[in-house]
């Protein structure tokens, strides 16, 4: 393994060129409808961060451009009434990740130079902008220690052997060359991994790159979703924690015991800080006085899904608490409060995602912001003000200031044009379930609903499968667009999701096909006792596990669907075992392989794999798929698509050849969207209605 690192001297530039500008679209809705253009044109917000004075917020809006096929995010700062709205790029590549510097004089950001992303530096009013960095094949991340002397890059190092290195005389051959598992990852190859890359700053420059862990052929961040969050400097500039899972090939498929690792820069010496405990371990924060360490920690090894726990080790005694043993509910983010007495977090709760406050010494949760909405991200001032971001299935994010209990958004960039649309209208439903359970349900309503009316309906299954349907904001599953194209959309928190305690989110392992199949039964059979659902033309939609959802419901509905449309899914759990790549998911979630037959949990997983009820499939069903996908292959959508074929049953099938698990492209995202309703209003909104 090896790792080629370059530090040059500063070099200026915008980073411009000839290429045009994605600018916020000239976008006029026709007769007030949301539409997929409209989806398009609406502006995604990026993560506040607050200056050192609390005097000034920065953040980031992004717009897609189909013509151009690729999104921009352009950087901004406003005061912290939102106010005073200044934006300080103007350039066709993307600035991100960024961060205040030199007590708010500066920006430190991520951008492109050349082919490859690094730091770049900027004054707060966007001028004199600099690039620092030369990382060979660029850096995806970057931490400045409070001092701003040191700065943590995320860099990449070769991991595995190429062609070349066996056979150099052969230097056009392309084949791999594989000896263990994990040797591909979500979406890719897996030929580099991610490495902390330390580098001295003087304020104009950087030096002195060194990857503290060289030649440890191990992910620091973890792969696929570990960003810099994994890093925690210590006040003092002298320490620095990062998170890994020091496991390869088969011992990394099996296992998510991942650890805090104290490196002190001094003399390089390196602790493992959460020994012995064996789930993943992630999200470090020292506290503003420096006396504590907070970070998220799940404890079971092999359960991705498990509780996420808040602990705080006290670093003078090493004492280690479980601060949320007595909350029964799993923790997404944290921040600590400034005076060091209370951690913010952010978890989901029944059907929504509020953000919660711990105190460290009694332990008791507070809600410091709720309603019909999901909060994103924590930034936290000094002045007791705390700003984060809201979004509802209604309205994607805006930033917004909490203070004394109040909530109040400061940015509007979708306002206009969200205030434009006739959009849909959401209520909450308790659905009794099949063991005599409530469930949360969302409904969403299409615009201008009328109750005397008849509409079709969709069942909106959810991946995860331990995912929760909150108040969740999607580009791609978009339940208000659903609703807006004349559905009621029906979305279960049925079994095996987050926000209604540990024994609801954890029924489903072991038991797919079981009760949270029962759960989504229940919610259509509720609905359709209402004299405004079509009970003839419902269908059932979902990716991921809510394709396995799909394939499962297709042999086993009963009759209660006119239309299917499955992405991603699971349709052969077997072949899905033995072709996925993080085992430890497949372990736990399906109890284990299929050919340990006094294995009674896994021999009824696989019972249930939606293959084995081909025979009863009769309804039209939509598949697509993406080829990058490495998770789910896309080889199991191929299946279910010849099993429909061969039955008779009316299919169609799209594949995307570069796309992974989710469809990210603006043209095959509108293509996508256009597909999904050509197909559901084929099937449920026949001509003679």
């Amino acid at each position: 393994m090896s790792s080629a690192l370059m530090l040059g001297a500063c070099s200026s530039g915008s980073g411009a060129g000839d290429e045009a500008i994605i600018e916020k679209p000239d976008f006029v809705p026709t007769d007030s409808a949301y539409t997929i253009d409209a989806l398009e044109a609406l502006g995604r917000v990026s993560a506040p961060a607050v200056s050192p004075d609390g005097s000034k917020i920065l953040y980031g809006v992004s717009y897609e451009s189909v013509e151009q096929n690729k999104s921009n995010l352009e950087l901004y700062t406003m005061n912290p009434d939102g106010t005073e709205v200044t934006r300080l790029t103007h350039t066709p590549k993307s600035e991100n990740g960024y961060a205040w510097l030199d007590g708010g004089k500066k920006i430190a950001f991520l951008s492109p130079d050349g082919d490859a992303t690094q730091l770049w530096v900027m004054n707060a009013d966007g001028s004199d902008r600099k690039v620092l960095s030369s990382v060979e094949g660029g850096i995806s991340g970057f931490l400045f220690s409070p001092d701003e002397s040191y700065v943590v890059m995320i860099g990449s190092v070769k991991y595995a052997r190429t062609a070349q290195d066996v056979y150099p005389d052969l230097p056009d051959a392309t084949g791999r060359l594989i000896d263990d598992l994990m040797y591909k990852h979500w979406d890719e190859w897996v030929t580099e991994i991610p490495h902390p890359l330390v580098a001295s700053y003087d304020g104009t420059s950087l030096s002195d790159v060194k990857d503290i862990m060289a030649d440890e052929p191990y992910e620091c961040p973890m792969k696929p979703f570990g960003g810099i969050e994994s890093f925690a400097w210590s006040p003092d500039s002298k320490q620095l924690i990062y998170v890994s899972r020091k496991k390869t090939g088969m011992d990394y498929a099996v296992s998510t015991n991942s650890d805090l690792y104290l490196y002190t820069l001094a003399d390089g010496t390196t602790v493992n800080m959460t020994e012995g405990m064996m789930g993943y371990d992630t999200n470090p924060a020292y506290s503003p006085d420096g006396k504590y360490v907070a970070w998220l920690s799940m404890e079971h090894d092999g359960y991705e899904s498990d509780k996420n726990r808040i602990f705080v080790v006290e670093l003078a005694t090493g004492e280690k608490t479980d601060l949320t043993v007595d909350w029964d509910y799993t923790a997404d983010e944290l921040a600590w409060a400034p005076d060091s007495k209370s951690i913010y977090f952010i978890a989901a709760k029944d059907g929504v995602t509020p953000i919660f406050s711990i105190a460290l010494d009694t332990k008791e949760v507070s809600v410091v912001a709720e309603g019909v909405c999901d909060y994103a991200s924590l930034a936290p001032a000094a002045d007791g003000t705390l700003f984060s971001m809201r979004h509802s299935m209604l309205a994607p994010n805006e930033v917004i200031a909490v203070k004394n209990g109040e909530v109040k958004q400061i940015t509007n960039v979708n306002t206009e044009l969200l205030a434009s649309l006739k959009m849909p209208t959401v209520e909450k439903r308790m659905v009794p379930t099949t063991d005599g359970k409530l469930m949360t349900t969302w409904v969403l309503y299409p615009p201008e609903f009328d109750s005397s009316k008849s509409y079709p309906a969709i069942l909106y299954c959810q991946g995860g499968p331990q995912q929760a349907v909150s108040q969740f904001w999607s580009y791609r599953w978009n339940l208000a667009l659903m609703a807006a194209n004349g559905y009621v959309v029906i979305a279960p928190n049925r079994r095996g999701l987050p926000g209604f305690g540990t024994e609801w989110n954890a029924q489903i392992s072991g038991d797919y096909g079981g009760q949270n199949m029962r759960d989504y039964l229940s919610a259509v059979d509720d609905m359709k006792r209402e004299s405004y659902i079509d009970a003839d033309h419902i269908g059932a939609v979902g990716a991921s596990y809510g394709g396995f959802s799909v394939y499962w419901l297709a042999g086993n509905h009963e009759g209660r669907f006119a239309a299917l449309i499955a992405h991603a899914g699971i349709f052969n759990t077997e072949s899905q075992y033995l072709e996925t790549e993080e085992m430890w998911f497949a372990n736990w979630d399906l109890g284990g392989p299929f050919w340990d037959k006094s294995n009674a949990v896994a021999q009824r997983s696989f019972a249930n794999s939606p293959h084995r009820f081909v025979d009863k499939w009769d309804t039209p069903i939509l598949i697509t798929h993406g080829e990058y996908d490495f998770r789910i292959l896309a080889s199991q959508g191929m299946m279910a698509f010849n099993a429909a074929r061969l039955r008779g049953v009316p299919a169609e099938m799209l594949i995307f050849p570069d796309e992974n698990h989710w469809i990210l492209k603006p043209q095959n995202a509108v293509m996508w969207q256009r597909v999904f309703f050509r197909w559901l209003d084929r099937w449920l909104k026949p001509a003679d209605k």
